[in-house]
């Protein structure tokens, strides 16, 4: 992954997991992330807005880190691309998928959870890894173990699922985990209500965690 977006990820910590019904949506909730203090967002293709509201992103807000995540077909690789994805994320590690992002020149987080999963992602050049699913895969005492044997080939994670306001602060302290993804702050329920005054509070919550966990 190009230095510029991991330092950049490394630095904020924090990646909002975002899924969008409407494209529309996307400016309104940028906007309401980078007022929070937040310039990464990673939206999904779990839904069919995902690839014009990626879209507009970059091009609306071209500072921001912006991933694709949910991307685990051939399809979803070439739109994530076109549409102006910075890197790529997905739940799983297929191998045909990753090398697929690879050639597009489309940085990817593969998804593990075991440390078979860990070798297979090394094995096609991936050291950034999503943890996933966070708490249910073993929580923090798993992503230790994890990390453990593989810390000296530069292993290092994005972890997420089941992470919240609660035990943001544990996460972030995690040898290994150089920055987690959440869906607390950008809730669909908060989106589908148009509440960015409260999306921008959860935000700056947690920008003021990570921060202090970097102290």
């Amino acid at each position: 992954m190009p230095t510029d977006i991991l330092a950049a990820v490394a630095a904020a910590r924090i990646v909002p997991v975002i899924v969008l019904e409407k494209a529309a949506d996307a400016v309104p909730l940028c906007k309401a992330l980078a007022a929070g203090g937040l310039q990464v967002a990673e939206i999904t293709f779990r839904t069919a807005a995902a690839k014009e509201a990626i879209a507009i992103v970059a091009r609306e807000f071209p500072d921001f880190v912006l991933g694709a995540g949910t991307v685990t077909t051939p399809e979803e690789v070439a739109a994530a691309r076109t549409a102006g994805a910075r890197f790529a994320v997905a739940p799983g590690c297929n191998p045909d998928i990753v090398r697929l992002a690879q050639a597009a020149g489309l940085p990817f987080w593969p998804g593990v959870c075991t440390p078979s999963d860990v070798e297979r992602a090394l094995a096609i050049g991936c050291t950034t890894l999503k943890f996933f699913p966070a708490v249910a895969a073993g929580g923090i005492p798993m992503v230790k173990s994890l990390h453990a044997p593989y810390q000296h080939r530069g292993v290092r994670f994005v972890a997420t699922g089941g992470i919240e306001t609660g035990n943001l602060r544990d996460w972030l302290k995690t040898p290994g985990v150089i920055a987690i993804g959440g869906t607390w702050m950008v809730a669909p329920k908060l989106i589908q209500a148009g509440n960015w005054a409260e999306i921008t509070k959860l935000t700056a919550e947690a920008v003021a965690v990570a921060k202090e966990c970097a102290k």
